[in-house]
C-alpha cells in the first residue's frame, strides 16, 4: 500500500468521524435545550431548537465566507490592440 493511499484512507476516516446525522444532531439539540430547563413540546423548547439551528447555519455561512475570502482570485485581462 502506498503512502498516498494510507493518507487518503486516514483522511476519509477522520472526516467520517466528524460528521453527524440529522437525527443525531436533533437529539443533541433536544438534550441541550432540556439541559437549559425548557420543557419538551413547549413553545420555548421549539424556540430553543430553532435558535440552535439558526446559529449552526450562521456558523456554516461564516466558515464558507472565510474559505472564499482566502481562496485566490484570478483576474484575466484581455488587452485590445488597435491597428495603427
Amino acid at each position: 500500500m502506498s503512502i498516498k493511499t494510507v493518507v487518503a484512507v486516514l483522511a476519509a476516516l477522520a472526516l467520517a468521524a466528524c460528521s453527524t446525522t440529522a437525527e443525531e444532531r436533533r437529539a443533541l439539540d433536544q438534550q441541550r435545550c432540556a439541559g437549559y430547563g425548557f420543557s419538551p413540546n413547549s413553545e420555548a423548547f421549539a424556540n430553543c431548537l430553532l435558535t440552535l439551528d439558526l446559529d449552526r447555519r450562521a456558523d456554516q455561512r461564516a466558515r464558507l465566507d472565510r474559505l472564499q475570502a482566502r481562496s485566490p482570485m484570478f483576474i484575466y485581462v484581455r488587452e485590445r490592440y488597435e491597428d495603427d
